[in-house]
């Protein structure tokens, strides 16, 4: 699976450079901008990894720049892919350790979990999430993959001023049950900290991270409850998207992407 443009390509990882470039994204968005937590070992390095790396699918964007000369440092954009089959007869999803992912487990059906998305500073903006998105949907088509899910961040630990946009996602974009996983009890946080009333959606849409809102626009759900991460300075939700009720829009993109692999 590859998608070229000519700044661009994006790819399933292949190569040790290309998943060491993955981490070391990773660790100058994750660490360096966001605060994150880092081992001694990550720092030496400047890498940021955890057990369940090797099980991942690592879908990366390369800068096709030639005057980058560190390969690791042609890793622009990451999004890291575990495929349910390989969760089960393996390490588990890495959400569980934050939800409790009993409704997607029952379902049987064939999901993949997200996690780790980021692009590179200089290259936000552009045409960089866009590839992304096209290689996941290309990742998503030719697996079959009928649930995705994965937590995503706001940045911060502190509830309270993010108390309207938390209320905002409960209210309005709550999971249906079938899929409504939950935060783990020990850092469970209420989203509902606000009446319907009293939000003002477009304020409170203002403080949901893009990707978030990406995610919802496409049809996607949050998970009861969000997950304080001090690790990794965030507050968690968990976004469940299932592709038998994506909005047209998300279902005509899959299906121009089908279009291109033929």
């Amino acid at each position: 699976m590859q998608i070229d443009l000519s700044r661009y390509r994006v790819k399933l990882a292949e190569t040790e450079a290309e998943r060491a470039g993955a981490q070391r994204l990773r660790y100058r968005v994750f660490v360096e901008e966001m605060g994150a937590h880092a081992t001694p070992e990550e720092a030496a390095v400047r890498r940021e990894w955890d057990d369940f790396d090797p099980f991942f699918d690592h879908l990366v964007l390369l800068s096709l720049d030639p005057a980058i000369a560190d390969p690791l440092d042609r890793v622009v954009g990451v999004y890291r892919l575990m495929r349910g089959e390989v969760a089960l007869a393996g390490p588990g999803f890495y959400g569980a350790g934050e939800y409790d992912l009993a409704p997607i487990l029952r379902s049987g059906r064939a999901s993949v979990e997200l996690g780790r998305s980021c692009v590179a500073l200089g290259h936000r903006g552009g045409p960089a999430m866009h590839l992304l998105w096209n290689g996941l949907a290309s990742y998503v088509l030719e697996r079959e993959i009928e649930l995705l899910f994965g937590v995503a961040s706001f940045h911060g630990t502190d509830p309270v001023p993010l108390a309207e946009a938390l209320s905002y996602l409960h209210h309005e974009h709550l999971a249906p049950p079938d899929l409504r996983v939950r935060a783990q009890e020990a850092h469970y946080l209420d989203m509902n900290l606000m009446p319907r009333a009293a939000i003002d959606a477009p304020r409170a849409l203002q403080a949901i991270p893009p990707l978030i809102k990406a995610y919802l626009r496409l049809g996607g759900f949050v998970g009861d409850g969000a997950y304080l991460d001090r690790d990794f300075n965030t507050i968690d939700v968990c976004v469940v998207m299932d592709t038998t009720r994506m909005t047209e829009r998300y279902l005509h993109f899959y299906q121009r992407t089908r279009g291109r692999r033929g």
